[in-house]
């Protein structure tokens, strides 16, 4: 913790300095700017490196939305459900998701693993291995859920923020991304906490006529786990 402090009050240090800096040559252009001495010279407006220091670690700190993703800490077996075409039929599959907590439970990493059946190259489905990654947490200053996810089908990464809804006990992401080159998509995803043992993932598209249903996964516990 001393060596986190040190950090940042050298950065806040840093931060202040260089604004300093920015306004004497702003103030005497061609000049050499003026040394000052004074140890806590804070721009105008902006909080000084006691009070930035106090805020950084105010906002660093764990609360109840933390604690509400480290109770899907843990094992699960989910079953998948995805439409490639609203239309069409759904495509079903399993697998497997673990969730664990980093840096002291400010953020969780989901690392799934299953398969799915995507068209080979004779246009014949053909059983192929999943994986994805995805890392949650809950951000102090934007006051909202932030995710991200990656995975083996593309190169992109998605990221949302969302908020919690403790009547539904459901927590809800927007975002958007781009699929392919200029198709944007904008996308929700809900998740809706059952209970310790089960929960339920949902993803809707707006794929240019409306939100339609492209995801739904249900999530159990895996025994002991």
């Amino acid at each position: 913790m001393k060596t986190l402090q040190t950090i940042l009050i050298l950065l806040a240090s840093a931060l202040t300095t260089i604004s300093s800096f920015a306004q004497d040559e702003a103030a005497s252009p061609g000049t050499s700017p003026a040394v000052t001495t004074s140890p806590v010279a804070a721009p105008s407006g902006q909080p000084n490196e006691a009070e930035m220091m106090k805020q950084m670690m105010e906002m660093s700190k764990l609360n109840e939305n933390h604690k509400l993703l480290a109770e899907l800490v843990g094992t699960w077996n989910y079953t998948i459900k995805f439409w490639m075409d609203p239309n069409g039929k759904a495509q079903e599959s399993k697998g497997t998701a673990v969730r664990k907590a980093i840096y002291g439970g400010r953020f969780f990493v989901e690392d799934v693993s299953g398969k799915m059946q995507m068209p080979g190259p004779d246009g014949k489905p053909k059983d192929m291995d999943f994986k994805g990654m995805g890392i949650e947490g809950y951000d102090n200053v934007k006051k909202k859920f932030v995710a991200s996810w990656i995975d083996n089908m593309g190169t992109g990464i998605m990221m949302s923020e969302g908020t919690y809804d403790p009547a539904t006990k459901t927590v809800t992401y927007t975002g958007e991304y781009e699929e392919m080159p200029g198709m944007k998509k904008k996308f929700r995803e809900v998740i809706k906490l059952v209970d310790k043992d089960h929960h339920n993932f949902e993803m809707y598209e707006d794929r240019g006529t409306g939100e339609t249903k492209s995801l739904e996964i249900n999530y159990t516990r895996a025994k002991g786990k």
